[in-house]
């Protein structure tokens, strides 16, 4: 089992893609298939995203066993009002400057969705947004 964490500073868009670009070289120095590798950098770089975009602050904490990783971003922030209208297709909250700097196209949580097996999120209004995802290694044909 590998475990790792990562810290994310909300608003810092210079280190965003930090935690998706460390998992990715570990998951590739554990011969996990490229096409698993893409679906799982996606989710986690959309995800991290998030917690810069609209959080105080994040942590990211990632368990990888032989069979799949487990990636849990847990944040301190406004939480989301409505996840059912979040997960719509271009829905977005996010500001006037983080649209400006190429961010906040309503995609994060669907791209999520569609490249993780399992996806829980819990959320508290003005408390924070904990997101548990998982991708199994077993199909890479997907």
């Amino acid at each position: 089992m590998v475990r790792l964490r990562y810290e994310i500073e909300g608003g810092n868009f210079n280190r965003a893609g930090n935690a998706s670009s460390n998992v990715k070289k570990v998951l590739k120095q554990l011969n996990i298939d490229q096409r698993l590798i893409k679906k799982i950098v996606v989710a986690l770089y959309e995800a991290e995203v998030n917690i810069v975009a609209h959080a105080y602050e994040g942590v990211v904490d990632v368990e990888i066993s032989p069979s799949q990783i487990n990636l849990i971003l847990r944040d301190k922030g406004p939480g989301i009002p409505n996840v059912d209208e979040a997960m719509k297709e271009g829905f977005s909250t996010a500001s006037q400057k983080v649209r400006e700097m190429g961010f906040g196209a309503g995609m994060g949580l669907p791209n999520i969705k569609k490249n993780v097996d399992l996806l829980e999120i819990e959320t508290t209004v003005g408390v924070g947004t904990t997101l548990k995802m998982t991708k199994f290694f077993n199909d890479a044909t997907e």
